[in-house]
């Protein structure tokens, strides 16, 4: 047992290692004044979000480019709540802001700057997945090619797509895989979802530093409508209810790796909010682990099972070895682990208290982690008020 964890210990080092170098060869893109060009049709599915939309539909205001150049396309999910209204008085609010005023010099109609182009579709189900339909509904009604998705509750930054533009128009990729934050509170619920995030963030972004890019995120995600269409969409996995993005993303790499490209800009860094509870974050992060056994890549797998076989093998000795050695494992993990952390957290502006949130939050962390896999193989889980199998 003692040889496996040193085993599990040095590749799951290595593997670390590998990534925080990759994250810093990762260059921060930095997003300059050009004229803009290029047209988004932003997708944004939405089920029972009355409580988030508002903070997305300000920050769409907000948005430093041109607005004759976006859509954005909110496909309803059957919500249940005022999402539609919320929606629908934002449009109106707009609407009437776009009319102009009359001009008491000239007597002429003085229009506004802002002309945004505000959509409500309706989510056409056909599969076991309703956010990839919606997504699929929004792009077939899309005007234009590059679709950015993201989420109901999101924050958007001010010049998120002058940095989609930029990249655009220097790289000619195909995909944009872009940053997610946590706008997290001091309690140790949200530090500890703040730290697993970041993990995941950057572990996305040192993969793509390695040449070896297996993660994305929806809620910042880019990408060509040809393309998608070129690629049949979601077909082979919509049967999952999860993995709107990795297995698109998947296949874009399947297709042409070197179209992938990862945005690693602070401006383009889109905000979102923590689970509210151990339960919801429970369920949360059981769909995400639910599609991990369906990823193509056999490389993937086997650094999927090197993590979970590390932290079990953490569990196993700090549940039954001796005074002596009960830390040795665990700490060679908490060492490890901030090779990647500690960059991340700087790009994302997050300051962390090692010995109040750190080291308690790596403690628990391979209980919780274990928790979620036993979960996931054995139960159903919940979304939006639905339940799914694995």
């Amino acid at each position: 047992m003692i040889w496996v964890l040193v085993f599990l210990l040095i590749a799951y080092t290595v593997l670390i290692i590998c990534l925080a170098i990759g994250f810093k060869k990762i260059d921060n893109f930095k997003v300059e004044n050009i004229a803009s060009k290029t047209k988004f049709s932003i997708v944004i599915p939405f089920r029972n979000e009355a409580k988030n939309l508002p903070n997305l539909v300000n920050s769409i205001l907000k948005l430093n480019y041109p607005k004759i150049l976006v859509e954005f396309i909110f496909v309803d999910d059957d919500s249940t709540d005022d999402s539609v209204a919320i929606i629908e008085n934002f449009i109106s609010i707009i609407t009437n802001d776009e009319q102009g005023v009359i001009s008491k010099q000239t007597n002429k109609k003085i229009l506004p700057k802002l002309r945004i182009r505000f959509r409500i579709l309706k989510n056409k189900r056909k599969s076991n997945s309703p956010k990839k339909d919606a997504i699929t509904t929004a792009i077939y009604e899309a005007k234009y090619n590059w679709i950015i998705t993201t989420d109901a509750d999101c924050i958007l930054p001010e010049n998120w797509l002058n940095a989609f533009d930029n990249i655009i128009q220097k790289n000619n990729p195909k995909m944009i895989v872009a940053p997610v934050n946590y706008k997290v509170k001091n309690t140790f619920l949200e530090q500890f979802q703040l730290l697993d995030f970041m993990s995941m963030q950057g572990t996305t972004i040192g993969s793509f530093g390695i040449n070896f890019p297996f993660l994305c995120n929806g809620a910042n995600l880019a990408y060509c409508k040809n393309d998608f269409l070129k690629l049949n969409g979601f077909d082979g996995n919509d049967n999952i209810a999860s993995g709107d993005d990795i297995f698109l993303f998947e296949k874009f790499l399947e297709n042409d790796k070197n179209s992938v490209q990862y945005l690693k800009s602070k401006a383009a860094i889109v905000t979102t909010f923590p689970a509210k509870s151990w339960q919801e974050l429970i369920q949360q992060r059981t769909r995400w682990a639910a599609k991990t056994s369906n990823f193509k890549a056999l490389k993937v797998k086997i650094i999927g099972l090197i993590v979970l076989l590390t932290n079990a093998f953490v569990i196993a000795f700090l549940l039954i070895g001796s005074v002596k050695t009960i830390y040795i494992p665990f700490g060679l993990k908490l060492i490890a682990d901030w090779f990647l952390l500690k960059p991340t957290l700087q790009f994302f502006n997050h300051k962390m208290d090692f010995i109040k949130w750190y080291i308690p939050a790596s403690f628990w962390y391979p209980f919780f982690s274990s928790y979620v896999i036993f979960k996931t193989i054995f139960f159903k889980y919940k979304w939006k008020g639905r339940t799914f199998k694995k």
